[in-house]
């Protein structure tokens, strides 16, 4: 029997008998720890899966014959796909209940890697692929609303912490478990791995939690949908093409044009309005919007380490995939130790102390790795990355949860996804802005020790003498040998002017760390988070 109220928004509600006006307690009796193993589970393999699929680009290249622009689609269309349909988390959240929002995007995600798993060639890949992020796009913040109504308030750090692993070990651990199950096994496993692990959490998911309140007469924005998803689908095209096709480019400037006004049409169709797509008045909450721009600096100078580490250890120390793996694993198990440890420190002492502490330690780390050189001993990377590690875990998780605490909880699936969205184009602007930084500092470097060691000089003249006779040595006549010595030679050039650069990167990642440090000035709670009715009635914000 199903009883009917009005929502806090005024729309006609239903809810299961025996919740209470927020929708009661979404896990059966006192369950609510493995309902949270549920909603982790399913959040980590769909990310887990992206991270697996950045190593195998080369792998499916080789399978389906593809060219680099075409199989660079597999990444593309995906992020695309899980960036428009972001949004979607709140309304279908409140429409149909966060339950069954979270099964049918979980089955979504788990048809999608079934289909990628059984792809013929790179367009049916792509296809599937795109399958694949609509339903992985909602899972993550569907999973943090449904936290919010299935802990105790006093447990909503620990369990964010524990979710978060997710988010931060899945990036991590996917390097390394790719390159082994591509080299060892085949490509498909890549994706067939989802659909047991998916099916399982949607099995859980369905035993362990409960519907939550549901809006029927919630409409559906179609016009701010459509808005959003031409705005931030040529944004991200933009950012993740603009590399290659080059910014100043007709087809990039174009991007940016449409993604522009788009997002001012937006902002003037959803300001104001009755249940928009994107309640942007959530940002007219200081804490949750100061919450929201910290954990994305956050994002920016985090997707830095993620995207340059790699880089140095394949591109320039010549490491496998799995070695690299290897190296970087020490850091996810430091960030998944601390993560909890974060969420209890959280609950009992809030964000202040480990937001300094974590920025700190984190911020200090990044700019130290701008001391890389061509043979950097792994064993002090592998020691800096764990006390990186253990920043990021320190101050991740309670930057967003500080912001996610000062939102009404009838609007929690509103946030969770405008903080996703906001957080994901971060991440991806961030990757966009260093690799531009990267690769006009390698150029810069180049020229530079161009003209400061020239191949005319003794010390090159000697070098070219000694490879030349090793290659003639090894059956090659003396004109390709000394064409392969100066090709040796240059590139040395390259692999010094690349390391240069990726140290100069690693020193502009630390930025966003330490501007993160003043905002949280502004996150700070001077009484007690919970015992309240509302939890997010402080001091400061009585002050305000």
């Amino acid at each position: 029997m199903t009883a009917a109220s009005k929502s806090p928004t005024g729309d006609r509600s239903t809810t299961g008998g025996g919740n209470s006006s927020h929708g009661g307690n979404p896990a059966n009796g006192g369950n609510q720890w493995l309902a949270l193993l549920a909603v982790i589970a399913g959040a980590f393999v769909a990310i887990l899966n992206n991270s697996l699929i950045n190593v195998a680009l080369p792998k499916l290249m080789a399978v389906f014959g593809s060219t680099t622009d075409t199989i660079q689609w597999v990444l593309t269309g995906y992020m695309l796909a899980s960036g428009v349909i972001i949004p979607l988390s709140g309304y279908v959240g409140d429409r149909f209940g966060y339950k069954t929002s979270l099964v049918l995007s979980l089955t979504a995600f788990v048809l999608g890697s079934l289909l990628c798993s059984l792809a013929w060639n790179d367009s049916s890949l792509i296809a599937f692929r795109i399958v694949q992020g609509l339903g992985g796009g909602i899972i993550m913040p569907l999973s943090m609303a449904i936290i919010y109504k299935v802990m105790p308030p006093k447990q909503i750090g620990l369990a964010l912490g524990l979710w978060g692993i997710a988010a931060m070990v899945a990036p991590a651990v996917g390097p390394t478990l790719s390159g082994y199950l591509v080299e060892y096994f085949s490509w498909r496993i890549l994706f067939a791995l989802n659909v047991p692990v998916g099916i399982l959490s949607i099995m859980l998911v369905l035993a362990l939690l409960k519907e939550t309140d549901t809006r029927e007469n919630l409409h559906f924005d179609r016009w701010g949908f459509l808005l959003f998803t031409i705005a931030a689908g040529s944004l991200l095209l933009a950012l993740s093409q603009g590399q290659k096709e080059g910014w100043s480019s007709l087809y990039i400037v174009t991007l940016f044009f449409v993604s522009f006004f788009s997002f001012v049409f937006l902002i003037w169709l959803e300001t104001g309005k009755k249940n928009p797509l994107l309640d942007l008045s959530l940002f007219g909450n200081l804490r949750f919007t100061i919450s929201t721009l910290s954990s994305s600096l956050v994002m920016i100078g985090m997707f830095g380490g993620i995207f340059l580490t790699p880089l140095y250890l394949q591109n320039i120390q010549g490491l496998s995939a799995v070695q690299t793996g290897l190296i970087l694993m020490p850091q996810a198990i430091a960030m998944g130790i601390m993560m909890p440890i974060a969420g209890r420190l959280f609950d009992r002492y809030g964000v202040l102390p480990l937001g300094l502490t974590g920025l700190t330690i984190v911020g200090i780390t990044t700019y130290e790795l701008h001391n890389l050189t061509v043979d950097t001993p792994n064993r002090w990377l592998d020691m800096v990355l764990t006390i990186r590690g253990i920043g990021i875990g320190l101050c991740m998780m309670p930057l967003t949860t500080a912001g996610m605490n000062a939102v009404e909880k009838h609007r929690i699936g509103q946030a969770s996804g405008l903080g996703n969205v906001v957080r994901q184009i971060a991440g991806s602007f961030g990757i966009a802005v260093l690799t531009a930084i990267m690769q006009q500092r390698q150029t810069f470097h180049s020229a530079r020790i161009n003209e400061d060691v020239s191949l005319a000089s003794d010390a090159a003249l000697q070098a070219q003498a000694m490879l030349t006779v090793h290659f003639t040595q090894s059956g090659l006549d003396m004109a390709s040998a000394k064409a392969s010595a100066m090709a040796v030679l240059s590139g040395m050039i390259q692999k010094e002017a690349a390391v240069r650069a990726i140290a100069d990167t690693f020193m502009l990642s630390a930025i966003p760390f330490f501007l993160a440090i003043p905002m949280l000035y502004f996150l700070r709670v001077t009484s007690p988070r919970f015992g309240s009715s509302n939890p997010l009635s402080t001091k400061y914000d009585r002050g305000r």
